[in-house]
């Protein structure tokens, strides 16, 4: 499982001109089944994502195609979980 910080740089005011793009890269990453969550730091401070069911050079690669991480909006960091206990509902999580 991984945790997917996407923090928002100087260059945040262009966030505008490129969000259409940002949200269609959030879907695909949705409809891939890879993306569980997806939700902003408050305030105001950027994005994360619950992501699984692929491998950190997979998910590296696709973070690296978000159009924000491209024009340098925010800077991305991965963090990796080695789930070991979940509520029941969430099992499907554990390695």
């Amino acid at each position: 499982m991984f945790v997917v910080l996407l923090r928002f740089s100087a260059n945040k005011a262009q966030a505008p001109q490129f969000m259409e793009g940002h949200k269609a890269w959030i879907r695909r990453g949705m409809e891939d089944g890879i993306f569980l969550v997806v939700g902003s730091l408050q305030p105001n401070a950027g994005g994360a994502i619950l992501a699984h069911d692929t491998s950190l050079s997979e998910l590296e690669a696709r973070v690296n195609r978000d159009p924000f991480v491209v024009e340098n909006i925010v800077s991305a960091e991965i963090l990796e979980i080695a789930t070991s206990l979940t509520d029941e509902r969430l099992s499907f999580l554990v390695n």
